[in-house]
């Protein structure tokens, strides 16, 4: 059920990411390299723990069962998680930031394009997420509340502001207009609400199979941060800026979903 709640959380993380790429618009030059691993280590903090508080202890609290089978489904979700997003690395041609090796089957794509394609799938696994959060909400059979599944969504919009920022102002560096790479940064967030859509439109369908499902979407989140996130804050000299981002992105989202759940 679609209530004012529920859309709102559905498409704050999108307004982030859209935030983000405006910033094309009010920055001039390029982004420093320092800059962009803070961003990074920031967005994989808030993953790392939406993955935990948000997904995979609702998840084992919502399993039946006691001991090894009621943590179960949270191991197994997990794992077609990370195996889900190992097939798309595989069969989705990309390229991540600081990288000038493509990934994925061989493709004549530009580096941009190629980089937007990176971003996409790095973003299903967040609306895919949401969407389970709150179908898990409506579905009435969880213990988790409308707030709490708002502090998913808000702990995501607030990650994918960097992250926006992150994509659109590289495109405008590499030759693209503003215009141009700020649509950019938007459409690599399109994917989020559409995914969240998709998996509310099955919350009744997935109500019995909901802590597996949620496990997946932590599973999938997890298989971006150590896979892309890590190794691009890690990047260069000083990388302690990138962990200590890392920690104010872990300990805000912490907070928000202990404060608002």
């Amino acid at each position: 059920m679609l209530t004012t709640s529920v859309l709102i959380g559905i498409i704050v993380p999108f307004i982030g990411t859209t935030a983000g790429a405006a910033c094309v618009f009010l920055m001039r030059g390029q982004m420093n390299g320092a800059v962009q691993r803070i961003l990074t280590g920031f967005a994989a903090g808030v993953m790392v723990a939406a993955s935990i508080w948000s997904l995979l202890i609702p998840a084992i609290e919502e399993a039946p069962g006691a001991g090894f089978g009621k943590v179960m489904p949270a191991v197994i979700g997990f794992w077609l998680g990370i195996l889900f997003l190992l097939l798309l690395d595989h069969v989705t041609p990309h390229l991540h930031q600081f990288s000038d090796c493509p990934e994925g089957p061989a493709c004549k794509l530009r580096s941009t394009t190629l980089l937007l394609l990176a971003v996409t799938i790095h973003n299903i696994p967040e609306g895919m997420a949401i969407g389970v959060v709150y179908a898990s909400v409506v579905s009435g059979q969880s213990a988790l509340t409308i707030s709490g599944a708002f502090a998913l969504a808000l702990g995501i919009a607030i990650q994918n502001f960097p992250e926006g920022a992150i994509i659109s102002m590289p495109l405008h560096e590499q030759g693209r207009s503003k215009g141009r790479a700020f649509l950019g940064g938007v459409l690599t967030g399109a994917v989020e609400p559409v995914g969240a859509l998709l998996m509310l439109a099955l919350a009744e369908q997935i109500s019995s199979l909901m802590p597996f499902f949620l496990a997946f979407a932590a599973g999938a989140m997890l298989y971006v941060v150590v896979e892309e996130l890590i190794p691009e804050m890690s990047e260069g000299a000083h990388t302690n800026a990138g962990v200590l981002a890392f920690s104010v992105g872990f300990s805000l989202m912490m907070v928000l979903d202990v404060v608002l759940g």
